[in-house]
């Protein structure tokens, strides 16, 4: 019976202690089994900076050692002669980092130099006029170049894209940090690396706006580092120029990436980066046979042990997931994809297991399942709401909204516009009502194809468009820095399509407006949203070419942010 009972406790912490020490006394072995789970389960030290690595002078475990045992809160007292290997053993079976707060700096810099950034990209930032780091480039960029795997979470258009691109760009590329040679690959002039950085959007269009992006930094003679592979594009072509331009880095669709990896033409054993942009869209069932290719196949997770590809190499990869808004899904992805991941907001580095999970709320007796679903979403959109923006509805008939729309825009004054809508058939009759007043407008949808839309979006962003007519494909990723008006001719689905398609307009930091145009019949939906969002959104008419409010809303209670 002993030895029965010994065998099931060791099955039980087999994992996490060494079998060896305890085999010549069972009765050592099991007092030190329980002193060792209560240590594990009632220690509670703080994530220091320290643990990060973000001191250049890092103090050792026995430095701290009786520090660290006078912090344990716990009753079980613990021998001094024992006090080494139970910390040692304790880590072992923790396994992950303490969900407390982080304090770092530098968290709001004044210049891209204080970041850790290298001269050569600094450069680059100048000379394309990005002087100023975002709040949330501040905390992002010197947490990736650390190394570790992160969740970025900001509302739309604070400048998630380069507080991921630029850490990529410091170590990948002709713009990296300089080694000593001898010191590391990156320093040997000359040679030629492997695709080093994986970037996966869940659209067309984003994915080549990343790519711009990065084109962007790099200057016009190393474009050839960066190579997008999105659907709807000639993909032997893609082939090839991935065979002739040797990427450093590629971005593109998870169709696509996965199409080409699973033909051996795409290598990504020795990525050091996977970036999932709008991760939250990436994890929906459409991707999911094509995302676990990807996962399986760009490097390897930081702690796995058991994917060995024979006949080639894997490269621990630093994964970095982003999106505007971190439900509970991005939260259990995150802890199984990336390896002691951190929430990365601005202002704010906290370890995403300190997030606790979404529980039961009650509130008036509602069902606990439903409380806790209309408590998380408002939050998540919340969380994405750009802070500069105004808001307003408007009511009119369904035959008149395309002309309310029009008069919205001379009444605001608006130079770029983008009107949302629910159905792909309406498109096109708005823009030839818009067309027959005067006003250049075009349709921009996912039946075009590759070239109609990149022309569309070039013309918008030119300004030769004044409005641009479109569905819920560019509620994400669209990025048009001088779009000042937002119109809802289709009511959004809830707070998140509400948020995301705000969000086109007020980006970093410029002011912007929302206008929602609906019928009588749809007031009690705007009603809602306001509520959820916490911002008010007063009802207004366009009188003589001006926007007039005429019912004055206060402003809700917000979900805190």
């Amino acid at each position: 019976m002993p030895a029965l009972i010994s065998t099931r406790l060791l099955l039980l912490v087999g994992n996490s202690l060494p079998m060896q020490r305890f085999l010549p006394s069972r009765t050592a072995w099991l007092n030190t089994t329980v002193r060792c789970l209560s240590q594990v389960e009632r220690d509670h030290s703080p994530l220091t900076l320290t643990a990060l690595g973000f001191k250049s002078e890092i103090e050792t475990t026995n430095k701290n050692k009786s520090n660290e045992l006078k912090q344990l809160k716990t009753s079980v007292e613990v021998p001094k002669g024992k006090a080494k290997a139970i910390r040692s053993n304790e880590m072992k079976a923790a396994g992950v980092k303490n969900a407390q707060d982080i304090e770092f700096a530098p968290l709001a810099a004044n210049s891209f130099s204080e970041l850790g950034l290298p001269p050569l990209l600094i450069e680059r930032l100048e000379s394309e006029g990005f002087e100023v780091p975002t709040d949330v480039q501040s905390s992002a960029i010197p947490t990736l170049l650390k190394k570790h795997d992160v969740v970025i979470q900001s509302y739309t258009g604070s400048g998630k894209t380069l507080a991921y691109i630029l850490p990529i760009l410091s170590v990948v590329g002709p713009l990296r940090k300089r080694f000593p040679k001898g010191v590391s690959d990156a320093g040997v002039p000359g040679k030629k690396m492997g695709i080093e950085a994986v970037i996966v959007a869940p659209s067309r269009e984003l994915g080549m706006q990343i790519v711009r992006e990065v084109e962007k930094i790099l200057g016009p003679a190393n474009r050839k580092v960066v190579q997008q592979l999105v659907g709807g594009a000639n993909r032997s072509r893609q082939e090839e120029a991935l065979k002739k331009n040797k990427p450093a880095i590629v971005v593109g669709t998870p169709g696509r990436i996965a199409e080409i990896s699973a033909s051996g033409k795409l290598h990504t054993h020795e990525c050091q980066f996977l970036v999932l942009d709008e991760v939250d869209e990436l994890l929906s069932f459409n991707f999911r046979e094509d995302m676990h290719r990807i996962l399986e196949h760009v490097g390897r997770r930081a702690d796995s042990r058991g994917s060995k590809t024979s006949g080639s190499r894997r490269v621990e990869r630093q994964t970095v997931m982003v999106s505007a808004t971190v439900p509970f899904s991005v939260i259990r992805a995150a802890r199984s994809w990336a390896s002691d991941p951190l929430l990365v907001q601005a202002k704010k580095v906290i370890p995403l297991e300190s997030l606790p999970p979404p529980g039961p709320i009650n509130l008036s007796g509602s069902t606990p399942s439903s409380s806790s679903n209309s408590n998380v979403q408002p939050q998540a959109a919340v969380d994405s709401l750009p802070p500069s923006l105004k808001h307003y509805y408007c009511v009119t008939k369904l035959q008149h909204k395309v002309d309310t729309l029009r008069r919205c825009v001379h009444a605001v004054n608006a130079k770029s516009v983008i009107a949302f809508m629910n159905h792909t058939k309406q498109l096109k009759d708005a823009v030839f009502k818009l067309e027959a007043r005067g006003m250049i407008a075009a349709e921009l949808h996912g039946d075009l194809g590759k070239l109609g839309r990149s022309t569309t979006l070039k013309k918008f962003k030119n300004g030769d468009l004044r409005v641009l007519v479109t569905n819920e494909l560019s509620a994400r990723g669209l990025d048009v820095a001088e779009c000042d008006l937002v119109v809802n001719l289709g009511l959004p689905t809830d707070s998140i399509h509400y948020a995301h398609r705000a969000g086109r307009t007020g980006r970093l930091g410029r002011k912007g407006t929302v206008v929602t145009i609906c019928e009588e019949s749809e007031v009690f939906v705007v009603k809602k949203l306001q509520k959820q969002l916490g911002v008010p959104i007063p009802l207004c008419e366009f009188t003589e070419g001006e926007l007039v409010i005429t019912e004055e809303e206060k402003s809700p209670r917000a979900v805190k942010r």
